[in-house]
């Protein structure tokens, strides 16, 4: 299947590098504004990736600054999405592989929802769209619908610890072509990703733990995003552990920056 039959080559390698960019702005903004807000600094707050698009609307030039993001996460989306439907870096088609392109797919449609989020922000909607309760409490009330929230919840557990596992084995900086960096700036910036996935790991994981507890009691305001994941860590850790954890994300966001330059995309 064709996915982008308009775009040559050129052009698809240059909207995915702007997606990872993009992407590591989004958890660069979440780990900043958190770190701020664990210091009790002006401006600081728990964010999630849709907090750090309204901040980024409330900037000077914040229209062209949402234009530009929009832009860079539907990049982000398309190279998910491709990676999902062409899978063009790997030729077997194991279970294993079909397991990672449905990840790939639910990503894709994760960061292409941000994208519109942000579009949408551009147009003065941005405030009207479905609560993350209020998307739970749909499930919750359907047949089945504590399964269902369980299951995503399975699901969620299992990305985190497969963050876990590309901090471990480094799997985390495959297809970095980054050996033109100074040896110490390249220690560096590969610390700062090994971190950075261990942190989102951590964020991943109590989400999955905060949609369980929904399932269990049957209760969608229990279910969180990354901001209550933060509020979860400030609340058993306090400020410093959560602190920690948003530097973590900052970390991540610097190593999409390094992705955005040299992951190799030689198969695209």
């Amino acid at each position: 299947m064709n996915t982008a039959p308009s775009l040559n080559r050129s052009t698809r390698e240059k909207l995915f590098r702007a997606g990872f960019a993009t992407k590591g702005v989004v958890y660069c903004l979440a780990g900043i504004l958190t770190t701020f807000s664990a210091l009790r600094w002006s401006g600081g707050r728990r964010a999630d990736t849709r907090d750090t698009i309204r901040f980024v609307a409330e900037q000077p030039f914040g229209t062209v600054l949402l234009v530009l993001m929009a832009v860079g996460l539907f990049g982000y989306a398309f190279w998910r999405l491709y990676q999902a439907f062409k899978d063009p870096e790997h030729k077997e088609n194991s279970n294993k592989r079909l397991l990672a392109r449905i990840g790939y797919g639910i990503s894709g449609l994760f960061y292409g929802f941000l994208a519109y989020y942000a579009l949408r922000l551009v147009s003065g909607n941005g405030g009207s769209g479905t609560s993350r309760e209020g998307l739970v409490s749909q499930v919750l009330s359907m047949p089945a619908g504590p399964f269902l929230v369980g299951l995503l919840a399975l699901v969620f557990f299992g990305k985190a610890i497969y963050q876990f596992y590309k901090a471990y084995t480094g799997k985390y900086a495959d297809k970095v072509r980054d050996g033109r960096l100074p040896a110490q700036t390249r220690r560096m910036v590969h610390t700062a990703g090994k971190i950075g996935y261990v942190s989102r790991g951590i964020v991943i994981g109590i989400i999955a733990y905060l949609l369980l507890r929904a399932a269990i009691e049957a209760n969608p305001n229990r279910a969180g995003g990354t901001d209550d994941a933060f509020g979860f860590l400030e609340q058993q850790g306090g400020s410093l552990l959560m602190m920690i954890v948003a530097l973590g994300l900052v970390g991540y966001g610097i190593f999409m920056f390094v992705k955005a330059r040299y992951r190799d995309m030689s198969a695209v």
